[in-house]
């Protein structure tokens, strides 16, 4: 790994539990010094690298997973923060079908109010929108709230907590149906950023989060979905155990395929009168069974982590000994979390394809692998194409599928390099 820079500094250990404050002793994973996993790189970039430590503790008490350090918010989301929900059309489709759910479950209509936290680029808010709901995004990243903006959602560019839900609450926008995809693990105060969405709901309102399962984490290797954006790694015991803290109570759960395996919570106000749906109980017995109850289930990643990483740097070298090209597809945060991990660079995997135009004319944080438009891959012509987001395999299979016209290969490395 990369000696420690001057950076390092700036993250503090984290001695104590984001949700309950007891002391942690006991370390999932350790992955190193890394940069963050979203700070591209200008092709020109010459000066030293931001690096961070990365690594992830259990709180014995409450069970939460979580990072070691804190690193500044305003380190990971700055104003070009290069992440836009609308280049995935797995992703789309998926928004499309939650709010098309949402509005018929709970007969939303006109007098009815939406927000989304972490609303990113309106990806999800539009939909209401087009369905005459009401709805206001939050978000703090200037450039994606402005894309939500231009696409005609109303978007208040800020991070969430109690403040911003107080103020929000005292400007008319008491929500009876708010979102949050893929953000509680964002943030670095869990109780405060919770307790704001016990403010700004309606008394019978909803809201539900969606998280990639710790259960799969451990389970199924994906350790490369650590990084230093994600604060926490969330199991249902644990997410419940900080909503009561916060005000909110668990009424129903479901179990999605998105992002490797992942949740969505309903949750309501302690006192709201929403009856507790049996997919509460069905995870909960999933997460008993794997031992997460209980130190037990927390052990493993680790040494699992450790074999994926050398199954793929020997696929690299058996490739490069027999003279095969390798690039890769999607520059996305996993990806950039493994290839730091395993240590490769620009040296190993000549480009790295993105549909981002705000990522293409880039270089991946740490790794320094140039990032391409999708069709530069018809000139290079690549031997094998490693896959970095895994859980958007199918997808990019079908449209890289011109790649089987040269004879190219594709290659997943999670939870092993499998060449497929």
């Amino acid at each position: 790994m990369t000696t420690a820079s001057p950076a390092i500094a700036n993250a503090e250990a984290s001695h104590s539990c984001r949700a309950c404050g007891s002391a942690l002793k006991n370390t999932l994973i350790d992955l190193g010094e890394q940069p963050i996993a979203n700070a591209f790189l200008p092709a020109d970039f010459s000066g030293e690298e931001r690096r961070f430590p990365l690594a992830v503790m259990v709180c014995e008490e409450c069970l939460l997973v979580q990072a070691a350090h804190s690193i500044p918010a305003d380190a990971i989301f700055d104003a070009d923060y290069a992440y836009f929900s609308s280049y995935s059309d797995s992703w789309l489709e998926h928004a499309r079908l939650y709010s098309a759910s949402m509005i018929d479950r709970f007969a939303l209509d006109t007098s009815s109010k939406v927000v989304e936290v972490a609303s990113n680029d309106g990806y999800l808010l539009r939909n209401f929108v087009e369905a005459g709901i009401p709805a206001l995004g939050v978000e703090p990243t200037a450039n994606t709230a402005q894309a939500a903006i231009e696409r005609g959602v109303p978007t208040h560019i800020d991070f969430f907590g109690t403040e911003t839900a107080r103020l929000l609450a005292s400007q008319g926008h008491s929500a009876d149906l708010m979102a949050a995809n893929n953000v509680l693990a964002h943030v670095p105060d869990i109780i405060d950023f919770l307790t704001g969405f016990a403010l700004l709901l309606k008394p019978e309102g909803v809201v539900t989060f969606e998280f990639p399962h710790l259960y799969n984490l451990i389970r199924l290797c994906q350790f490369d979905t650590i990084y230093h954006e994600h604060f926490s790694y969330l199991s249902l015991v644990a997410v419940e155990k900080a909503m009561e803290r916060a005000g909110l109570r668990v009424f129903d759960v479901e179990q999605l395929p998105t992002h490797g395996g992942s949740l969505r919570v309903f949750a309501c106000r302690r006192q709201a009168h929403h009856a507790e749906c049996a997919g509460v109980e069905v995870v909960r017995k999933i997460e008993r069974d794997a031992g997460m109850h209980d130190m037990s289930g927390y052990q493993g990643l680790a040494p699992a982590a450790e074999h994926c990483r050398e199954t793929f740097l020997e696929f690299l070298e058996r490739a490069k000994s027999d003279g095969a090209t390798v690039a890769a597809y999607g520059a996305a945060a996993k990806g950039n979390t493994f290839l730091n991990y395993c240590g490769v660079s620009k040296a190993d995997i000549a480009c790295v394809a993105d549909r981002s135009a705000a990522k293409q004319g880039k270089h991946l944080p740490g790794s320094h692998i140039p990032v391409v438009a999708p069709q530069e891959l018809k000139s290079q012509r690549p031997d094998f194409i490693v896959i970095l987001p895994w859980n958007l395999r199918a997808e990019i299979m079908s449209d890289l599928a011109f790649a089987r016209d040269w004879g190219g290969r594709f290659v997943i490395a999670i939870p092993e390099t499998e060449i497929l």
